[in-house]
Formats: C-alpha cells, structure tokens, sequence
C-alpha cells in the first residue's frame, strides 16, 4: 500500500517540486496539495492522509496552528505531521513540536532525507534533521527552564536510559536497533515505555524530555 500524504506550501514551486520528489517515490502518493493552512486542515480532515507535510510559515493559518489542529494535544485521532522549514533554528519550530508534529525538516534536506521522513511518519517514528537535532533540541530546552520537566511516574531502566538516548540524537527505530544490537519490537516496547513513563505523546516528546532534564 502506498503512503498517501498531503501537502502545504505557499509557495507552488515549492510545493511542486515536494509533490514532484514524493510522486517519484514507488510507494508514496500524494492525495492532495495546500497553500494555506486552513485549505491543508480542511483536507487533511477530509482525506485523513497517512502523513502530513506542512511549511511552518503559510497565510490564513499557519504551519504551527495547523499542526496543533490536526495533532495537538486533545486530539482523538491525530495525524501525522512534519514540518518543513527553510531555517534551522526557525523559533517556530519549537512551538510546532510542542503542538504534536512528528518531526521536521529542513527545505535543503535532499530526496532521500524526505522519504525517510515521510516513511518514518508514517510508521509511528519520528525523524528530526540529523544536523540540526542537538541544537534545536538543546535551543527548546532553553527557552523552557521557566517550567519543571516532567517527572517520570516510574525510574527509567538502564536500557530505557540507552534508548532514550538514542531517540533524543534523532535516531529511527530502524537504526536504535542496529546501534544497540536489539530486535526491533525490543525497540518499540522500549519506546513505549518511555512513552507512558513520561506522558510522552511521541518521539518528539521523549526526546524534548531527555534535553530538558540534561540527559542529552
């Protein structure tokens, strides 16, 4: 089965050129395009794509509420999002992980960087720029020192410790079991945990977590 995904964009080559990249793929297909956030909710709604790639900065509505709407907390059936941006340390990205996306990417990112997000998407992973994770991440945890982490409602394992570890450079599913030598369902019942341990919604969560407690 194809990965149907919707995308949103203000600018149209932007936003042909995505659509051109992802159709190229053999199992991605793209259900529907945007240039404005409120048509991109209103689709996304209508289609209930596998994976939503939105632009941060779109007229009416922008990429941060649009995510917020189809993936923010409360939401009963989220969608998967991810943001792409043209700057890395663009001060939206912050809020628009807060509001539930799933990861995000730069528009320099490449062909392969994009698929792999889409299809990380898709799977329930999250996959954050590889080059920019650390920064962002440690740049989030400063601008949330007015608040108190989470504290988790059980200690965390040595093992779960690794992998938060791992979750928080940005690594995939795929790749924590290669580093760490473990099935990949050991991976996800590790991810799971870290997930209800921490109230975490997804990867991104964790991973804001372990920066904001200094684990990273």
């Amino acid at each position: 089965m194809s990965i149907r995904v919707l995308v949103a964009d203000d600018q149209e080559i932007v936003r042909t050129g995505l659509t051109m990249i992802l159709n190229a793929q053999p199992d991605i297909d793209v259900v529907g395009e945007a240039a404005d956030g409120r048509r991109a909710v209103e689709l996304a709604r209508r289609l209930r794509p596998d994976v939503c790639l939105f632009d941060i900065r779109m007229p009416g509505m922008d990429g941060i509420q649009a995510t917020r709407t189809l993936a923010g907390p409360g939401v009963a059936d989220p969608l998967a999002v991810v943001v792409i941006t043209t700057f890395d340390l663009d001060e939206y990205v912050y809020a628009a992980l807060r509001s539930g996306a799933r990861g995000f990417l730069l528009k320099d990112a490449g062909t392969e960087l994009l698929s792999q997000a889409v299809h990380a998407a898709a799977a329930g992973d999250a996959l954050i720029a590889p080059s920019v994770t650390a920064r962002l991440l440690r740049t989030f945890a400063r601008t949330t020192t007015g608040s108190a982490p989470v504290r988790p409602v059980e200690a965390l394992t040595e093992r779960e410790e690794q992998i938060l570890a791992t979750v928080a450079r940005g690594r995939t599913n795929s790749e924590i079991s290669e580093e760490l030598h473990i099935s990949l369902s050991t991976v996800k019942s590790h991810i799971a945990s870290l997930m209800a341990k921490l109230g975490a919604r997804n990867r991104v969560e964790i991973a804001m977590w372990a920066y904001e407690t200094n684990r990273v």
